[in-house]
């Protein structure tokens, strides 16, 4: 019966995100400029209500999925990433197109949004780290504070672009360096490991964005015209080919971490025996 009761605790207990690896990095920023890509081709080509009708749903069940097994798998987290890439992309659409909000001030709305996601998570869990994500209750905080950065995210490049007349060439390189920043600054100044990955995580919506806007997007948007259709494909094949390599590598499972938890899970139920 102990046994019994042991596996269904370390399977209700297991991390739920990846390690964070080169490969966490390469496939977050394809992810944020898949979503772009494809948010644009699909509000463009189709009814537009019927295109944030499908990805609200998509992201829904994505992240049904995503709640409902109970460990990380690959496929499954990266799935709903690419779909809060879209769904984030929509949200912070519709605030400016459809609600006319400007970009600035949805920038900042979804920025304080997801200052307060991340004061009440640490307050409630007195922790921020991507390491502790092993209850439901953080779960849902981590993918609140996801949605939060892809919609602010959105907003950010589309500012930068477009309401500071930077173009999208010029916005991408200048989100590359303030990407580098935090790194820098955690290898070379001993940062605060759990602050510089949220400012690095924060940061790769904008760029990446910035990147699928300029190559997707007409030269007279500043782009280079190659069609948002084709750059959502073209960088979807190279998130399933990456995220095919680390399902049968397992380089980005927390297995450490794991183990650590399944231990104090046993610990803890040979007390109550």
């Amino acid at each position: 019966m102990n046994k019994e009761i042991y596996a269904k605790s370390t399977k209700q207990l297991l991390i739920k995100v990846p390690e964070i690896t080169i490969f966490f990095w390469i496939i977050k920023l394809l992810s944020t400029a898949m979503g772009e890509a494809a948010s644009d081709y699909l509000v463009f080509h189709i009814n537009q209500y019927l295109a944030v009708i499908l990805g609200t749903l998509g992201f829904i069940v994505a992240l049904i999925l995503q709640f409902k097994v109970k460990r990380y798998i690959p496929w499954v987290y990266w799935l709903t990433i690419c779909m809060v890439s879209i769904f984030g992309t929509m949200a912070a659409d519709v605030a400016h197109i459809v609600l006319l909000i400007p970009y600035w001030l949805s920038a900042v709305a979804f920025f304080i949004a997801l200052i307060i996601i991340f004061w009440l998570w640490f307050k409630t869990e007195n922790t921020l780290s991507i390491h502790s994500i092993h209850t439901k209750r953080r779960e849902l905080f981590y993918w609140a504070t996801v949605l939060a950065t892809f919609a602010m995210g959105t907003s950010t490049g589309d500012l930068t672009a477009e309401t500071f007349h930077m173009g999208f060439l010029a916005s991408g390189i200048m989100f590359v360096i303030l990407f580098a920043i935090p790194g820098l600054c955690y290898w070379l100044f001993g940062a605060n490991e759990i602050a510089m990955f949220w400012i690095a995580y924060i940061l790769t919506r904008p760029l990446g964005a910035s990147f699928a806007d300029w190559f997707g997007k007409d030269p007279s948007a500043s782009g280079l015209g190659n069609g948002t259709g084709i750059v959502s494909v073209i960088l979807a094949i190279f998130i399933v080919i990456l995220v095919g390599y680390l399902s049968t590598t397992r380089k980005d499972v927390q297995e450490k971490t794991n183990k650590v938890i399944e231990k104090s899970n046993m610990l803890n139920i040979e007390r109550e025996s």
